[in-house]
């Protein structure tokens, strides 16, 4: 019929190749989307309420659906995460099985530094704050000597993992204020420089 009128009837048919192939890619996806939703649902790799870094963005769990699953990050920003990428993709649970969760904050002192005293420093601020696990101690451990400083890194455990950064920050005012009151110096980078004569050649 399509030939009495006129029609090719071949690029009708190409067309639709060309329209079903695109479909047939979005069912795809939109199937791969539904079995992991099944897989997250019922193999529970990831909870709600779980604290997870997908695409280096760190947020916790709020909704777990067929197709796709929503977090709120740190930032108080939602994100609708396609649950394929939850078992296709490379996902940290951070409080997967272990309720405390190991954390470190590096820093240098000046060369000269009394490291005995530099180490129980950062221990105490480590211990003062209400939030650093009191189940593991934490400890400071002396890294290298460095090209301008001694740098020391300080281990501790937490179970608050979605604000580790305001954990980490108290840290760092606690143990200037210890620094400053103990006369323990953080150095920045320098250099010397030498300048030599040369005598004038005649």
């Amino acid at each position: 019929i399509l030939d009495t009128i006129g029609i090719d009837p071949t690029i009708i048919i190409a067309s639709s190749a060309a329209l079903l192939v695109g479909v047939g890619l979005g069912i795809q996806h939109i199937f791969n989307d539904i079995i992991s939703g099944f897989i997250l649902l019922f193999g529970r790799p990831v909870s709600i309420g779980d604290v997870i870094e997908v695409d280096e963005e760190v947020g916790r769990v709020t909704e777990i659906g067929f197709r796709r699953s929503m977090i709120i990050t740190r930032d108080d920003i939602n994100m609708i995460i396609p649950n394929s990428k939850f078992v296709s993709e490379k996902v940290v649970n951070w409080s997967f099985k272990n309720r405390l969760t190991r954390f470190h904050l590096t820093l240098g002192v000046a060369y000269g530094s009394d490291t005995e005293k530099v180490r129980r420093l950062l221990e105490e601020a480590a211990t003062d704050h209400p939030e650093v696990s009191k189940e593991k101690q934490p400890f400071a451990r002396f890294l290298d000597f460095a090209d301008s400083q001694l740098t020391f890194d300080l281990l501790f455990w937490s179970d608050n993992i979605f604000r580790i950064e305001n954990i980490l920050s108290d840290l760092r005012f606690s143990i200037d204020k210890k620094f400053r009151e103990n006369n323990v110096r953080i150095p920045f980078p320098q250099q010397d420089v030498y300048i030599k004569e040369t005598p004038d050649k005649k």
